[in-house]
């Protein structure tokens, strides 16, 4: 059933979305050199690495600088990059990975395999399942760049504060998943990002 609902609403929201899409693409390509999505590897269910798509929001190469965003006057975010990253647009690309079944629309965030090697044999359990676009731990940290740039070192504090708490958040779903704990994410992401 999930998986049901993960196809039925990333077709509808692809086909929805596109017009806006190739305005954003536009907008993208037009303020900076480079393409119009970032791919990025990341960890999937059971440990598997996959592209996820993004749209944009940074210089060309800006990943090779470090892996951590910190606030949105972080030098490496575009114009229009503030933008995306704002009301959280460059997330959107990720339906063609629920499309592809590397994501479900809700699940822990994937990570980059340098965090995951971190993990310890209870929080690798988190690899179960498919990784998502939203969760309870996305909710919770939305404000995580904001987090990062108060702190002294970013990545430290992201390693021992923040990685910790979104795991034990991703439990919260992978110990409850239910068809009714998936809308109840996804009702609650929408209402975030409302407010």
């Amino acid at each position: 059933m999930i998986r049901f609902s993960d196809i039925f609403f990333s077709i509808i929201g692809l086909i929805v979305l596109f017009p806006f899409f190739v305005i954003l693409a536009i907008a993208i390509v037009f303020e900076s050199k480079g393409g119009v999505f970032y791919l990025q590897k990341r960890v999937g269910k059971n440990g598997k690495d996959f592209k996820l798509f993004k749209f944009r929001s940074m210089t060309f190469g800006a990943d090779k600088q470090g892996l951590l965003t910190v606030g949105e006057n972080d030098s490496r975010i575009t114009k229009v990059g503030r933008i995306i990253r704002k009301y959280k647009l460059d997330e959107f690309a990720q339906l063609i990975n629920v499309l592809k079944g590397d994501m479900s629309l809700v699940g822990p965030r994937p990570e980059v395999r340098k965090y995951v090697e971190l993990y310890s044999v209870k929080q690798k359990k988190v690899l179960s399942i498919k990784p998502g676009i939203t969760d309870y731990a996305s909710i919770e940290f939305s404000n995580e760049n904001e987090l990062l740039k108060n702190v002294d070192n970013p990545e430290e504090f992201y390693i021992k504060e923040i990685m910790p708490k979104k795991i034990d958040l991703n439990f919260k779903f992978i110990n409850n998943k239910s068809i009714v704990q998936y809308f109840k994410i996804i009702l609650k992401t929408f209402l975030k990002i409302v407010k």
